[in-house]
């Protein structure tokens, strides 16, 4: 695996779920793998769960791990070819990844989107330019629309859970306060439909995810209609994709509650975290038994460290 942005840049998801499953029960297995190899963490945008895990799991390879808050450590970085940079911006991404290239093995890179150009947002030019310029193998830390680390720890965690084979997945939508990206409800779709999962997507209308990564999934406006019989459910919010970045309802009627999951097959419940609570989900729906954001979080660490696996093995062809 050369760089690891998306589902399609894995064989198999029920492969790389077995490698996270084998790095967890035995994390240290291959701490000689890492060793003297550097992970260069680039931040353009906050982290708890994605920096402190991915540093762990570098650790638990041997790797030496530096990170970086570019957006208040670094200098504000040109993204256009030719530009004349004469203006705010005071270095070329082709000068800065490619530095990076020289003293990091595999660079990480987060970078939300600005939910302002959804073809700017869509044509991932942030993340592509660490990858064209950089020339050692990126992970992506989530970017403008794709949480892949998120979305392989999501798939451990069902994995761990499961009733049966082919389980019902719902990815519902909540409500919040602010206009959030489509990356993490995007990812999860696709890697939820990738493991052959019946994936169910509820929203109200006007918050349809791009195609690209709902096909094969069930579009449902009624949310009660959604969760019958379901086996998880996967709460997140996220902004209109067709009228870009867009609120259209802030309608409090599809928080989660214990009530509505009566209908489920005793789903659990399952969010990437952070959590605006009793807003995007309540306080009983996060802290029930059924509630696996905990579990999802320690994956975290186990998805990390399997992909960085992958990505020093391929390094080494």
């Amino acid at each position: 695996m050369k760089n690891f942005t998306k589902v399609s840049d894995i064989p198999s998801v029920s492969t790389m779920v077995r490698k996270a499953l084998e790095l967890k029960a035995n994390p240290f297995a291959h701490s000689e793998l890492g060793k003297n190899k550097t992970l260069g963490l680039i931040f353009m945008n906050p982290s708890l769960r994605t920096r402190l895990s991915s540093q762990k799991a570098a650790m638990n390879l041997g790797m030496n791990a530096m990170v970086m808050n570019i957006d208040k450590e670094g200098w504000s970085l040109e993204l256009n070819d030719g530009a004349v940079m004469n203006g705010t911006t005071v270095e070329h991404i082709k000068d800065a990844a490619g530095a990076m290239g020289f003293y990091c093995d595999v660079i990480g890179i987060r970078c939300f989107p600005s939910l302002v150009s959804r073809e700017d947002d869509y044509s991932e030019k942030v993340l592509s330019q660490f990858i064209k310029y950089s020339s050692v193998p990126v992970m992506s830390l989530e970017s403008a629309t794709r949480h892949p680390l998120q979305s392989l720890a999501d798939m451990i965690t069902i994995e761990e859970h499961l009733k049966q084979s082919k389980p019902k997945v719902v990815l519902t939508w909540a409500p919040h306060v602010k206009a959030l990206p489509q990356a993490v409800a995007n990812s999860f779709a696709e890697w939820s439909i990738a493991s052959k999962y019946e994936t169910v997507i509820t929203h109200p209308e006007g918050y349809e995810l791009s195609e690209e990564f709902t096909n094969g999934a069930t579009i449902e406006h009624d949310q009660q209609k959604a969760l019958e019989g379901a086996d998880f459910v996967y709460v997140k919010n996220w902004s209109s994709y067709t009228d870009y970045g867009k609120i259209l309802t802030q309608d409090e009627n599809w928080l989660l509650t214990n009530e509505k999951l009566k209908i489920t097959n005793n789903a659990n419940i399952m969010h990437c975290l952070p959590v605006r609570r009793n807003v995007e989900l309540s306080d009983e729906v996060l802290d029930s038994p059924n509630s696996l954001i905990m579990q999802q979080a320690e994956n975290r660490i186990y998805a990390a460290q399997a992909v960085l696996k992958e990505l020093l093995e391929y390094k080494q062809i």
